[in-house]
């Protein structure tokens, strides 16, 4: 690969897509930037996208671990598809040199941002699924995240914060974990803050750059408070 290339250029041809392919252009769009230039945002392809990399870790997982029962699979699989796992996928790809994101976004280097990366990441391998094909972009997913799939597989057991709440709170007859969560700030840089309660009582509270990781965070606060 020519040093001389644009990161465009360099992901596409790395990703195998056009450097001129619309559907690039735009799983490399941010809502703050489509907003800005009344143009699409990779919103749409991020919910396909999202879709297609479950499907493809689950066939890694049956595929590639024949030991792992529905349940320790499961688990695996939400180890590694999730926003911090993505966002370093998203890393090693260089994809925030890349992105078009707005001005705010830009100053306040949203572009670190876990969520805004994970997202892109799923947006691309919806790109790749619809111009080339689900064996196109299966083997893609493979490729970026096989490495966590094997860590995960090691330790089945260790799940996500949520996961190992929840499993607690069951155990104990309390029922299922609720969380409330809210935003703050503008919709391109929001800032989410989630309160867990369990048998309506609150655990435990947390903040995050999305949805995904408040109430993971809340998990955390609410799982090392659950003796108190």
């Amino acid at each position: 690969m020519s040093l001389l290339l644009s990161p465009l250029d360099a992901l596409a041809e790395r990703v195998g897509l056009a450097r001129a392919s619309g559907l690039l252009v735009v799983a490399l769009t941010h809502s703050s930037y489509a907003a800005e230039h009344g143009c699409e945002s990779n919103e749409r392809l991020e919910f396909l996208g999202d879709a297609v990399v479950d499907l493809a870790v689950a066939d890694l997982i049956v595929a590639g671990y024949p030991e792992l029962n529905e349940g320790s699979g499961s688990l695996v699989r939400s180890r590694v598809v999730n926003e911090s796992s993505l966002a370093e996928a998203a890393t090693r790809l260089e994809l925030a040199g890349a992105m078009r994101v707005g001005k705010g976004v830009k100053k306040e280097r949203g572009l670190e941002r876990p969520s805004l990366l994970a997202d892109a990441f799923e947006a691309l391998v919806a790109a790749i699924y619809l111009e080339n094909g689900y064996d196109a972009a299966k083997t893609f997913v493979h490729e970026m995240l096989r490495d966590a799939v094997a860590d995960a597989a090691q330790t089945p057991g260790d799940s996500d914060p949520k996961t190992r709440l929840r499993q607690w709170s069951e155990a104990n007859g309390l029922g299922t974990p609720d969380y409330d969560v809210v935003s703050s700030g503008p919709s391109h840089d929001a800032t989410y803050s989630a309160v867990v309660r369990i048998a309506n009582r609150p655990m435990g509270s947390g903040e995050g750059r999305s949805k995904k990781s408040a109430e993971a965070s809340a998990a955390e606060d609410a799982w090392g408070r659950r003796d108190a």
